[in-house]
């Protein structure tokens, strides 16, 4: 028996633009569904949000589907001899998607109008290599440039701190060289990668000699550039009122001290301290500082607080290092450790929950003095790291020591030319020790 279906004759009257009507109210519902899922989003009850969002991801999911209704229905039409063929990397694409819906060869046919025994040889040449494969991946990692674009937004999206340059430099120094066009497509402005010059960390080769009672490092352990900064615990630092300001001591703050090599910009010592230190406090850790490294520099280089006064230009004085101090109130004087300080608390003291015991604050000052030293690449060094430019200065000393004029070494850089030779590279990323702040960015051999 079959079912009853009234039919409804369409009035004798309607206007000739009903279809345009039914365009028209189809908009109009749009607009009215669209004005109660916002008033969804923007309610307090949690619930009321949920079934918003879960509304509109199901009209989406319909309209999506009405969409690859029509455009299936119009592939249908066209005789199969005649239809497009799908090219490796969609071959590729396809048979992705049939492992992750879980479809068998008969549901992946239907989908995408091919027969089965087409999925079926598909898959059985999936393992095939080179020019002729059937079934290839999407982009060879050094041949096109798309691939080195999702290299790039893959790291931009592991580490968000890194900015634009330090990608490129970062993958530089992995041996995939970027193009400024892959760099800008990624970037709001054009970013170009600096170029090392010779020996000059900073890169200002044809540059005037600076004048004046300016210090400038010429080789490693010249130059010694000395601060301190205060790291709040997880107790807190300080009220925004007078009357409630905590004292910047332990437990609410540490005090830390750095020493940096003005020509490679490498964390020779540091020393943690749980109130403001004091003169002799200070030059007991220089005296430290020259016993590790085994050199006592020509130079200091700090400002004018209370620490650098009488008994640390005595220090000095006996042991022959000329003290040099910052001009007060001259942006610059000392913005090489400036500097350094706001990356230790950017990328290390501000991620973490900073210890209030003594040994564990250490320990995550030491982890991240060996990955800035080792694995962080500076703008300011041409995309090198501090202990790269550290080695660089004592085998260019050395050389010198026996030539007299010797042209400098330069560092060999991967050519771009060279990347169609190179094997598949994959983006390998790891942790020192596990700090998810203090990554090791590699390029390795694709599997």
């Amino acid at each position: 028996m079959s079912a009853f279906r009234p039919q409804i004759p369409l009035p004798c009257d309607w206007p000739e633009h009903a279809k345009t009507g039914l365009v028209q109210a189809v908009a109009l519902a749009h607009l009215g569904l669209t004005h109660i899922r916002g008033w969804c989003v923007e309610s307090p009850i949690t619930r009321v949000k949920l079934k918003g969002e879960n509304a509109r991801l199901r009209a989406e999911v319909g309209q999506l589907r009405e969409e690859i209704r029509i455009k299936d229905a119009r592939m249908a039409r066209i005789p199969a001899a005649n239809r497009p063929y799908y090219p490796p990397a969609e071959r590729f694409a396809i048979l992705q998607l049939k492992a992750a819906r879980a479809w068998n060869l008969t549901q992946t046919a239907r989908t995408f109008l091919v027969a089965a025994a087409t999925i079926a040889s598909w898959q059985k040449r999936l393992d095939e290599d080179g020019a002729d494969a059937l079934v290839r991946i999407p982009v060879p990692v050094n041949r096109f440039p798309d691939l080195v674009s999702y290299l790039v937004a893959q790291l931009r999206a592991l580490l968000p701190a890194m900015g634009k340059v330090r990608v490129a430099d970062l993958l530089a120094r992995a041996g995939l060289v970027l193009g400024a066009t892959t760099v800008k497509r990624l970037a709001e402005r054009a970013a170009h990668r600096p170029k090392p010059r010779g020996f000059d960390p900073a890169g200002r080769k044809g540059e005037k000699a600076p004048t004046g009672r300016t210090v400038t490092a010429n080789y490693p352990h010249h130059v010694w550039n000395l601060d301190f900064t205060v790291v709040p615990t997880g107790a807190g630092l300080c009220a925004p009122w007078l009357p409630f300001c905590l004292p910047q001591v332990w437990p609410f703050c540490w005090w830390v001290a750095v020493i940096l090599d003005h020509f490679s910009r490498r964390l020779i010592g540091f020393a943690v301290f749980k109130k403001e230190p004091t003169s002799k406090e200070v030059c007991v850790f220089l005296d430290q500082a020259i016993k590790r490294a085994r050199r006592r520099p020509k130079y200091t280089v700090s400002d004018q607080g209370t620490q650098f006064r009488e008994e640390f230009r005595a220090w000095c004085k006996l042991r022959g290092i000329r003290a040099r101090f910052g001009a007060v109130g001259k942006q610059g004087s000392i913005a090489l450790t400036e500097r350094f300080i706001r990356t230790l608390k950017d990328e290390c003291t501000r991620r973490i929950l900073v210890p209030m015991g003594l040994g564990a604050f250490r320990k995550e000052i030491r982890l991240f003095g060996i990955w800035y030293n080792a694995c962080r690449p500076s703008q300011a060094l041409a995309g090198r790291t501090p202990l790269e430019v550290f080695a660089e200065g004592q085998r260019h000393r050395k050389d010198r020591a026996v030539a007299s004029k010797r042209a400098p070494i330069q560092r060999e850089r991967a050519s771009p030319h060279r990347n169609c030779d190179t094997p598949p590279l994959a983006l390998h990323v790891t942790y020192l020790e596990g700090r998810k702040h203090l990554p090791i960015v590699e390029l390795r051999k694709a599997a």
